[in-house]
């Protein structure tokens, strides 16, 4: 059978079974962009916004440069074809010199696949396009890090809940594609104070309080099961990393388990203290009531069964595949 294997470290390799995209599939993507030309913006914004107000359809819409930019550097590693690496610089170089950061985690969670796409093909780029690309990945690095640094033992929701797990998956995707031992050891730092802060020690997320929906557990914990992956890439276990009080995310991740098996069920956002999820909800934007879908924790099990091969048959029931994401930090082995 063919396998996926996270690049890792010496000796340090786990596998996944499933199949990476075939030539053809990134081929079919990468024929397809989102738009004729990238709808490059000088801000994203999608958080705490409805679709149709303000610039929510406009950054929804040009955020799907990020993930296409995968794509290309997928088929890139794949095919070495010198003019998808040429689309790949051209979608780099419009976007670089004009986006500015604003250093709020979940408009810019989607500049993951940004970070990725450079981090495979950095050795290729254009001298000039791979030097911007640098600059502004450690620009997003510096930012988040400092921010998080700066708010440590803040008690304030954004510091402890999901926010800040999109602020150290960035700054974990970033220290890992400059291959900053430092930028590392600080992402790691964040890390474990977020396993602190956001985790009970029985494994219940923060955020399941303030908002009764398992919606936002696999929002939280996907960032941080991603950072977890990047970081065993590295040799490091994250998985049972500890907080204060024991708290690991391997113990998250069971918690989740029996919803994302069927086993129990849960009423999304009846109890939420958000306005925001009620405001989504009166708008009819789909999961924000009625049961919980398990299908909602689908991009979460597969880079968890990279930590832990116990969670592979549950990421096999919830999806084939995994997320192109994975693809990136998982070469083909056989086994």
């Amino acid at each position: 059978m063919l396998y996926l294997a996270l690049a890792a470290a010496p000796g340090h390799t786990t596998c996944l079974a499933a199949r990476p995209p075939s030539a053809a599939a990134l081929a079919q993507a990468v024929d397809h962009p989102p738009a004729g030309w990238p709808p490059a913006l000088p801000v994203i914004h999608t958080a705490g916004t409805l679709p149709h107000t303000g610039i929510h359809d406009q950054s929804a819409a040009a955020v799907r440069d990020f993930g296409y930019m995968l794509d290309l550097a997928l088929a890139w590693r794949d095919s070495r074809d010198a003019a998808v690496l040429a689309r790949l610089a051209s979608y780099l170089d419009a976007w670089l010199p004009r986006y500015r950061p604003s250093f709020q985690p979940i408009d810019e969670t989607s500049l993951g696949s940004l970070i990725v796409a450079y981090r495979l093909t950095a050795a290729d780029l254009p001298l000039a396009t791979a030097r911007r690309s640098r600059a502004f990945i450690e620009t997003l690095a510096e930012g988040y890090l400092q921010q998080m640094e700066a708010h440590r033992g803040d008690t304030h929701g954004i510091w402890s809940d999901n926010w800040q797990s999109h602020r150290i998956k960035l700054a974990t995707l970033a220290a890992g594609a400059l291959d900053d031992p430092a930028l590392f050891a600080r992402a790691r730092a964040t890390f474990v104070a977020q396993l602190s802060v956001n985790l009970k020690p029985d494994g219940e997320v923060l955020d399941f309080g303030e908002r009764d929906a398992l919606h936002y557990v696999v929002y939280d914990l996907e960032p941080l099961v991603l950072a977890a992956a990047v970081a065993q890439g590295r040799g490091e276990d994250w998985l049972h990393l500890p907080g204060a009080e024991g708290q690991t995310l391997a113990r998250a991740l069971d918690w989740l388990l029996p919803y994302a098996l069927g086993q129990h069920s849960h009423e999304e956002f009846r109890k939420t203290r958000v306005r925001f999820d009620l405001q989504r909800a009166e708008a009819g934007l789909p999961g924000y009531a009625g049961p919980w879908d398990p299908q909602g924790a689908r991009n979460l099990y597969w880079p968890a069964s990279l930590l832990d091969p116990r969670y592979a048959s549950v990421a096999r029931q919830l999806a084939a595949t995994p997320s192109r994401m994975l693809w990136a930090y998982a070469p083909a082995c056989q086994g």
